[in-house]
């Protein structure tokens, strides 16, 4: 009798777990857009940071200092997948009135920035700049006109 229980206890857990697993096969929904995001068109200055250490912008090495970052208005491509073409840009890091490196943005409207990045944001019209976990990337965070604009620069080489 006592092995009867084991073995429906048994099978009740591995069709818990088979039911589980295949609730989980099917992508998540994502939430609905109250819009279609936008960004600026053309270029647009994004402002000043400062890069604290070598880094590659578009496999360039951009040494440490303070930058101009510039919106430009080429798209990234290809696109990457499930973004919206318009949202993945260009950005020029220029010192001096001399463009130094260049390197994709990603451009995430206010609305959805909780669901890209679990840090809190810089406020409207700052930046952030951050090495990230592991030392391999530099995160460059502007805060700008109703939109975060997200830069990722992988460490230089030592």
């Amino acid at each position: 009798m006592k092995k009867h229980w084991v073995l429906v206890g048994m099978l009740t857990g591995v069709l818990s777990a088979t039911t589980a697993l295949a609730q989980h096969q099917t992508p998540n929904q994502q939430p609905p857009r109250a819009e279609s995001p936008t960004a600026p068109t053309g270029d647009l200055v994004l402002g000043t940071v400062t890069i604290p250490r070598a880094v590659t912008a578009d496999g360039k090495p951009l040494a440490p200092g303070a930058y101009q970052v510039k919106l430009t208005a080429q798209e990234a491509s290809p696109a990457a997948v499930g973004t919206t073409k318009s949202l993945e840009r260009w950005v020029e890091f220029s010192q001096r009135g001399s463009v130094k490196g260049r390197e994709v943005v990603s451009i995430v409207p206010q609305s959805e920035i909780k669901m890209v990045v679990k840090d809190a944001p810089p406020a409207s019209g700052g930046s952030k700049v951050q090495v990230l976990r592991g030392n391999d990337y530099v995160r460059v965070w502007i805060n700008k006109g109703g939109n975060h604009y997200l830069i990722h620069l992988p460490a230089a080489a030592k």
